[in-house]
């Protein structure tokens, strides 16, 4: 009898030991699958919803690329490619690096830079002449050789954050990251967690947290508003203004300078917290308990 009471509660133990092994397990998933553009949108400024311009977009060798090698001249043509499911609070960890020189027409500010936009409206929903999403930006800038060029940044079309628990209404806010000269890879991540908090990393370090992020600000500033960019439904948008931004989806940048992206994945933060389901996960922050299953009686 005691022998059986033993090796029953060694099997519980054991199965308690397996079910927090399981909780703990972090289920990242690959948002770009390395062979083609399976589950992402192109929209690129004057074309419509996944004409992919000139080849803007394509995969080689396992990465994703913004190519310009058909291009003559930039001619203002700003894309991006968006993930076709929005998140709200979520880790994202990606590398990228810059390459070769920019194409003609591109403007100065836009050598070597790129970048990731967090919870940015659809594909869809943009204009068919609007150059970039409402979203939050995380800038990728490579650096000229020239000195200090921070990477990391954020950028904010028609969005507005605080910085140290104040509003900050500047378009572009510095990060405290080092300069990446060359081509080489540059492991950047952000964590998002909904409206609350968003911090960016470059390789491991944070470089820039914001909080309270929100609509507002005029899209890009003064005098670039919601129509100068021909953002659709530009009137709704300013109407929005001060409300939270709390999720969205994720895009990736073209901005006249080649960039390449490999290794994109996405570590979701938001499911079922109820420790009696099947797909409980204890890193998880943000209940979303619609999604609990359970095993059946």
């Amino acid at each position: 009898m005691k022998k059986l009471f033993i090796a029953a509660l060694f099997l519980f133990s054991s199965k308690e030991i397996f079910a927090q092994k399981q909780a703990q397990k972090k289920d990242w998933i690959s948002l770009f699958n390395g062979k083609d553009l399976s589950g992402w949108d192109i929209k690129i400024s004057g074309h419509e919803v996944n004409d992919n311009y000139k080849n803007t977009f394509l995969v080689e060798d396992g990465m994703m690329r913004v190519n310009y090698k058909e291009y003559k001249n930039f001619d203002d043509k700003y894309g991006h490619i968006y993930y076709k499911t929005p998140y709200s609070h979520y880790r994202i960890k990606f590398e990228y690096r810059f390459q070769g020189n920019q194409v003609p027409g591109g403007e100065s500010w836009n050598v070597r830079n790129s970048g990731i936009m967090l919870h940015s409206q659809s594909a869809a929903s943009n204009g068919i002449d609007q150059d970039f999403p409402v979203s939050l930006e995380m800038q990728l800038l490579g650096g000229l050789g020239n000195g200090p060029r921070h990477t990391g940044n954020l950028c904010t079309p028609g969005t507005i954050v605080d910085i140290n628990g104040r509003l900050d209404m500047a378009h572009c806010i510095d990060s405290k990251s080092k300069t990446y000269d060359g081509d080489q890879w540059v492991k950047a991540e952000a964590i998002v967690i909904g409206s609350k908090i968003v911090h960016h990393l470059i390789e491991g370090d944070t470089v820039l947290t914001f909080t309270n992020a929100r609509i507002g600000g005029g899209f890009l500033g003064k005098p670039y508003d919601y129509a100068t960019d021909n953002v659709k439904n530009g009137e709704e948008w300013a109407k929005k203004d001060g409300t939270p931004l709390g999720e969205g989806y994720i895009a990736l940048q073209a901005e006249s300078h080649a960039i390449d992206f490999r290794n994109i994945e996405l570590l979701n933060l938001k499911g079922c917290m109820d420790k009696k389901a099947l797909n409980f996960k204890s890193y998880y922050l943000e209940p979303d308990n619609t999604t609990c299953k359970y095993k059946k009686k």
